[in-house]
This record gives structure tokens, C-alpha cells and sequence, in this order.
């Protein structure tokens, strides 16, 4: 049933590393069930982890293309699914003024006056195809009836010119930052995966591979302060993107090593809220993170 990009869970792994995601067991292994099984992969996890990212590459190593719906509040069905470019059916009326009116909506209602828009172009392709559908979480549940009926069998209904079926089903990533409880219905459809935060571990693996100029030692200096920062109560904890975006900021700076004076003049690349620079500031013992062992 599935669509067969992945060998082994091993093979996903290092396929995915190749394109620059450093993937830990359980998301390696949730990745090759969602492509042997053929079921939609729901990924959640606070903002920044690598959701987002995780599809981008799935695409990129298997050779597919990426679909993507970005969800909103108040996105409906014209466009996540289709609608029709009324402007051309406009023009196409006007000239054809001497036709009947039903010969005219046949011609309207055709294949050239279909906008397709994700959910129905990722159905449509013959192509190897990713569908992202992310943030699902910001869409109401109307479109989320939406995403069910159009997962459920891969198929939609457009009633002038009848039912569209894939006839290559895309790999299929849900992302959520659980703003909004997701239904039972749909939770059962998908395969479900969680990403937190990395180990720091990892996290020093993603910053050596991301930001090739960054020594071992800066590395580990970076990824024990952001493991502290994270720990504290923050409006908006730091993203692994941020991590990568300040080992970079230090290189610019020509800083080998970190200490209070650096960090306090390059917090804002990694805290985004006034207030949390100031709990930063006031709350974290940079000798005691970088001396822990």
C-alpha cells in the first residue's frame, strides 16, 4: 500500500541525514511505518523542532515533490481543496454569447477553469508527491471534516466533472503545535508522532552539521545554554532554528567561547520577548551551565 521510499529503518535514517535531518529512532521508525503502511503521519511538537522540516526532507531524499497546504484561521475548501476561476468562465460566456446556456455551462465547468489547490493537486499527480498539510491545528473543524473525507480514500468529488481518485497516493505529513485539540476521527487516520526538544546530545550533532565553522567546544556551550534557557519559564522557549541561528550569530561575531558579556549582546537572536531577556539575564548562571558536567 505505501509508497515505498524507504527500505529499513535504517534506511530512512541515513537517507535523511544525507539531507541535513538528523532523525532519532522513534522518528525514523514512525516514518517508515507511515510510508510501508500508507497512512498519514501526524507530527506535533512545540514550534521549532523540526516538523516542518521533517516532510521538506522526506520529499527531498525520495525525489518527490512537495504539496503544501499551510493552515489558517478561516481557510475553507476553495482553497485547501478547489474552486473555479470565475473571471476566465466570465470571458468564456462573453464570447460565446450566441451559445445556449447550457451548452456554455459545459464549456465553464471544464478542466481548464479548475483551479486546483493543494489537497486536490497532491490527489491529482501521477508524480511521486509529500503532502504537507501544517498547523493543522489553526484550521476549524469544518476543514478538518475536509481533511478526513479527502484522506479516508484519496479521493473528492467535483460534481461538475465527477470523482478524482489517486492514482499515485502522496506520503502524507500533518503537523500541529497542539494549539487546538485535534479530533479522535482524525487522530485515528493518522499514525501519530511526538518531537520534542532534542537530547543535548542530538541537538550538538544538528549544530555541527548545520553550522560546519562551529568547533566541538563552542557547540557544546551553545546547546548546554539553550538546555537551560528552556528550563526556565519562558513566553517562548528557543527553538532548535534559533539554536543553529545563534551558534551562526557567534561565528560572525568571532566569538570562540561564550561569556556573560556575549550573551547578553546576542540574546535576541535566540529570546524574542523583552521580558524573557530579562528573566534570562536576571536567572541564568552561565558559569554553573558551562561548568556542569
Amino acid at each position: 500500500m505505501g509508497t515505498g521510499f524507504f527500505s529499513s529503518v535504517d534506511d530512512v535514517s541515513a537517507k535523511l541525514a544525507e539531507a541535513g535531518y538528523l532523525a532519532s529512532t522513534a522518528v525514523a521508525t514512525t516514518v517508515f511505518l507511515a510510508d510501508r503502511l500508507g497512512k498519514p503521519l501526524l507530527v506535533e511538537g512545540p514550534a521549532g523542532v523540526g516538523k516542518t522540516e521533517l516532510a521538506k526532507a522526506v520529499a527531498a531524499v525520495s525525489g518527490s515533490r512537495l504539496v503544501r497546504l499551510q493552515c489558517y484561521e478561516g481557510i475553507d475548501e476553495a482553497r485547501a481543496l478547489y474552486e473555479w476561476n470565475h473571471a476566465k468562465q466570465l470571458l468564456r460566456i462573453t464570447a460565446g454569447r450566441e451559445e445556449t446556456w447550457e451548452d456554455a455551462r459545459t464549456d465553464i465547468f471544464g478542466e481548464e477553469f479548475l483551479l486546483r489547490r493543494p489537497l486536490l493537486t497532491a490527489i491529482s499527480g501521477t508524480e511521486p508527491t509529500v503532502l504537507l498539510i501544517d498547523e493543522t491545528d489553526k484550521a476549524d473543524m469544518e476543514v478538518e471534516g475536509l481533511l478526513l473525507e479527502v484522506l479516508g480514500d484519496f479521493q473528492v468529488t467535483v460534481p461538475e466533472l465527477g470523482t478524482i481518485t489517486a492514482t499515485r497516493e502522496p506520503f502524507v505529513v500533518l503537523t500541529s503545535n497542539a494549539t487546538r485539540e485535534l479530533s479522535e476521527a482524525l487522530r485515528r487516520r493518522c499514525l501519530f508522532l511526538h518531537i520534542d526538544f532534542p537530547d543535548e546530545e542530538l541537538e550538538r550533532r544538528i549544530v555541527r552539521l548545520k553550522v560546519p565553522g562551529v568547533d566541538a567546544v563552542l557547540a557544546d556551550s551553545v546547546v548546554r545554554v539553550i538546555a537551560a534557557l528552556r528550563a526556565m519559564d519562558l513566553r517562548k522557549l528557543p527553538s532548535v532554528a534559533e539554536t543553529i541561528d545563534w551558534a551562526r550569530t557567534l561565528l560572525e561575531l568571532g566569538a570562540g567561547t561564550l561569556d556573560e558579556q556575549v550573551v547578553r549582546e546576542s540574546l535576541g537572536v535566540v529570546l524574542k520577548h523583552q521580558d524573557d531577556i530579562v528573566k534570562a539575564g536576571a536567572g541564568l548562571k552561565l558559569d554553573q551551565v558551562l561548568d556542569a558536567s
